[in-house]
């Protein structure tokens, strides 16, 4: 159920749990990781390729390619035909254990045999905390809209800290034209571009690049690719 607010979003006492049972539900497919929407993956893929080689060439960022966190990595899908093409090792950030099981049993089981999947952390965003001074790049797709903005402001602070030399965070997430769009099926809430970046500015970060996801069906939230920096840096 889809609820429109155009400036507030309080989250409910078992948003968290909420969101854990409806995953629960979900299968653990590519298909299941994309809201039975799989025509999308080769599209996402491919932009988010382009966007880290533009992030590297045309912008000159300095960040390295050896070690990529994904965060909210369901099956590693996106670590599978994405982050694995642009670095040498992806760790995985997931809470739900039948999407890890999979990942391990059979959709990873060669990409974690050979070490190019690292660490595998079973916990969610709202109580992961990065390996200090690790990653080259933070990648956080379609989970965000999961986390109230005040534990979003407090992983993305974390997060900062578990950035290598010249790292880098990115963040891929549907966006809503204005305000929130809450759906309390799924515990999910979709941010306007602006929020978004408040929050990020909140979390001391610097947006350094921004760029929209093309070639998805009509008819879609759109959906924006951010890279950021800490400001300290």
């Amino acid at each position: 159920m889809l609820e429109r607010s155009t400036n507030s979003f309080k989250p409910t006492k078992t948003w968290y749990t909420d969101a854990d049972k409806y995953w629960n539900e979900v299968p653990s497919s590519v298909d299941g990781m994309l809201g039975g929407l799989e025509m999308v993956h080769s599209p996402d893929v491919r932009d988010s390729g382009a966007f880290i080689n533009k992030l590297r060439s045309k912008l000159a960022l300095n960040f390295g390619s050896k070690y990529a966190c994904d965060c909210g990595a369901g099956i590693g899908r996106v670590t599978k035909y994405f982050l694995l093409e642009q670095f040498d090792k992806v760790d995985l950030a997931e809470q739900n254990t039948k999407f890890l099981e999979t990942a391990k049993a059979s959709y990873l089981k060669k990409e974690i045999e050979s070490g190019a999947v690292g660490d595998i952390f079973a916990v969610g965003l709202q109580e992961f905390d990065p390996p200090r001074g690790r990653y080259d790049t933070i990648w956080c797709q379609w989970v965000l809209n999961h986390l109230t903005n005040e534990d979003m402001v407090a992983f993305l602070r974390r997060c900062a800290s578990g950035l290598a030399q010249d790292g880098i965070i990115c963040v891929k997430e549907n966006v809503s034209s204005k305000g929130y769009i809450v759906d309390s099926s799924d515990s999910s809430v979709t941010r306007s571009a602006i929020i978004f970046e408040h929050i990020f500015k909140e979390a001391g970060l610097t947006v350094v690049a921004k760029q929209t996801q093309t070639d998805f069906p009509q008819g879609l939230f759109e959906v924006v690719m951010w890279a950021m920096l800490p400001k300290d840096l």
